[in-house]
């Protein structure tokens, strides 16, 4: 029999492999300051890109003193134990009540956390008989959540529609003989690319199959749609959305989550959702200030509109410039280049240690191999200032990735890994 850590020492995984190399600079990295468009890294500012604080309210003078003043009055353990149990209180209801009116349905449950909400909805949602078809690129928490199923599953090519109605098909038939239900799970953003996904058709497909739809719009909440409550408002289909899920990590700058879906549904999901019936609820100064942030984003519209000011300057800019930013359709911006993981790092060391710009880098098993993905989030906090370093920025590291510096920098590197 072998020692259950066998594995563990003989293989790190895919990532943890580069541990010794990169742990605590590129993985792992400490930002210190107040979060905002510029902090400080290892000592130095930084212009950063990579905090998700879409509307800049994590350090609002307003947001500051609600969540103060919540945590002088209620401490940062009330309320105690589940909700089902003791942790149930009238703010809870109201933060609720306000969500689903913003979201434009009828009924909504707080979480948690986004992951763990998101894997336990789609786990109460699905029983062994039903079938779910899922997008290939969806977020962690929808894989594992899936991962649950007991039933079938499958996935359809990233957004692409006549991949989803060949996998509905067979999940039809499927369902013929099992007696069960489909559900099809989209993002409403697809957090990498910044794609939105294809919500529209999507639900148009309602019309020639029998699913229910599953939109996890962590991304969109706040920063798309008329009024802000996500991809389903922009692209006019929210009534179609039968589940929707969003976190309070993003535009609302705090921890949370929610749901929101016909009263009814929202019944069975209280009921059932094992990791909220099991769970410490939600605690109170934390339901305060989703509160006051939810107000914020009702009533002060020029916080959007500040962020999609930033978002459209930067990304026309790289686009401009000839930098390949996919088809974002939303303010997530990637920037690809072609590079080894060893490039990469020297790419991303320059860019931090001399230009003074923090992005988070993306490399493979995440995406391909010879791929470099840098994401920048623009936030209502950054500048016109902040965009024109980073474009002035992105213009010397291009140059001296095509002409091989990187190259010769990351050879130590590469020799260090046996590469």
């Amino acid at each position: 029999m072998k020692d259950l850590f066998e594995k563990i020492y003989k293989d790190k995984g895919p990532l943890g492999k580069w541990a010794s190399q990169a742990e605590g600079y590129f993985v792992f990295p400490k930002l210190e300051g107040q979060i905002s468009n510029r902090m400080k890294f290892q000592g130095k500012e930084v212009i950063t890109w990579s905090i998700n604080d879409y509307l800049g309210l994590a350090n609002h003078p307003e947001i500051r003193k609600v969540d103060a003043q919540a945590a002088a009055d209620y401490g940062s353990a009330y309320p105690m134990g589940a909700r089902m149990m003791s942790g149930h209180t009238d703010l809870h209801e109201t933060l609720q009540k306000e969500l689903a009116e913003f979201v434009q349905k009828e009924a909504a449950y707080l979480l948690n956390f986004g992951y763990q909400g998101m894997v336990s909805t789609i786990d109460a949602l699905v029983a062994k008989d039903d079938i779910i078809v899922y997008d290939v690129d969806a977020h962690a928490c929808i894989i594992d959540g899936v991962r649950l199923h007991m039933g079938k599953r499958f996935t359809y090519k990233h957004n692409d529609i006549d991949s989803l109605e060949k996998n509905l098909e067979r999940a039809a038939k499927m369902a013929e003989q099992t007696g069960g239900g489909i559900l099809v799970i989209s993002e409403g953003v697809f957090g990498m690319r910044g794609e939105q996904g294809k919500l529209k058709e999507i639900v148009e497909l309602k019309k020639k199959f029998n699913f229910r739809f599953l939109v996890d719009d962590a991304h969109g909440f706040g920063t798309l749609g008329k009024t802000g409550a996500g991809a389903g408002e922009e692209q006019g289909v929210q009534d179609g959305i039968d589940v929707y899920f969003a976190t309070f990590a993003k535009s609302l700058a705090s921890t949370g989550a929610f749901i929101a879906a016909d009263q009814e549904i929202i019944d069975y999901l209280k009921y059932n959702l094992r990791s909220q019936m099991f769970a410490k609820s939600l605690q109170m100064q934390l339901v305060v200030g989703a509160r006051k942030r939810l107000e914020m984003l009702k009533t002060m519209p020029e916080l959007k509109e500040k962020l999609w000011e930033n978002t459209n300057a930067l990304q026309s800019g790289l686009k401009e410039r000839g930098f390949d930013i996919g088809t974002t359709q939303s303010c997530v911006t990637p920037v690809y280049l072609k590079g080894s993981i060893p490039e990469a790092m020297a790419l991303v060391k320059d860019l931090r240690e001399n230009y003074g710009i923090f992005c988070s880098i993306v490399v493979y098993p995440v995406i391909p191999k010879g791929l470099i993905l840098l994401r920048l989030i623009p936030t209502a906090t950054h500048t016109m200032e902040d965009v024109n370093e980073t474009l002035d920025a992105f213009d010397a590291i291009r140059t001296r990735l095509e002409n091989g510096t990187y190259k010769r920098l990351s050879a130590a590197v590469a020799a260090a890994m046996g590469q």
